[in-house]
């Protein structure tokens, strides 16, 4: 497993990113928008970091922007750990074992949502290409929020 970002929401992109890149010296690895979804992505890495960043080798801060103003409560701010993993659908098959929901099960072999115990949520990547869509996977509904 490899340790991928932290997302959180922000309601102000422009002051956030003076906050993290000018006051503490983080940089810009990635941005990506989308028109469709209304919301941008910013990946920030520690300048330390940078290098690694931009190869996918050390963990960043994925600042997400919803264009549509929107008032954050309740920790909802904070977004989810992300983790790229080996084997998605062995990993999510050995969480369910242990009694573990799949709030976002891996229907594309891709990604899934799961909650830790104390309810933060935590994104499973599949590492490299996306596995063949594959049952109970490929059907399994949503669970909750994540």
């Amino acid at each position: 497993m490899q340790y991928l970002h932290t997302m959180i929401r922000v309601s102000n992109l422009e002051e956030t990113l003076y906050f993290f890149c000018e006051l503490l010296g983080m940089v810009e690895i990635n941005r990506k928008s989308s028109e469709k979804g209304r919301f941008t992505l910013v990946f920030l890495a520690a300048a330390e970091d940078e290098v690694r960043a931009r190869e996918d080798r050390a963990p960043m801060i994925e600042l997400t922007y919803n264009w549509d103003p929107e008032e954050y409560t309740g920790g909802r701010n904070f977004g989810h750990l992300a983790y790229r993993v080996d084997d998605i659908y062995a990993l999510c098959s050995l969480l369910q074992a242990n009694g573990i929901t799949i709030n976002r099960p891996p229907r594309d072999g891709h990604m899934a949502f799961i909650r830790s115990p104390d309810g933060i949520s935590i994104e499973l990547l599949q590492k490299g290409e996306s596995l063949p869509a594959k049952e109970p996977w490929a059907s399994m509904e949503n669970t909750g929020t994540w």
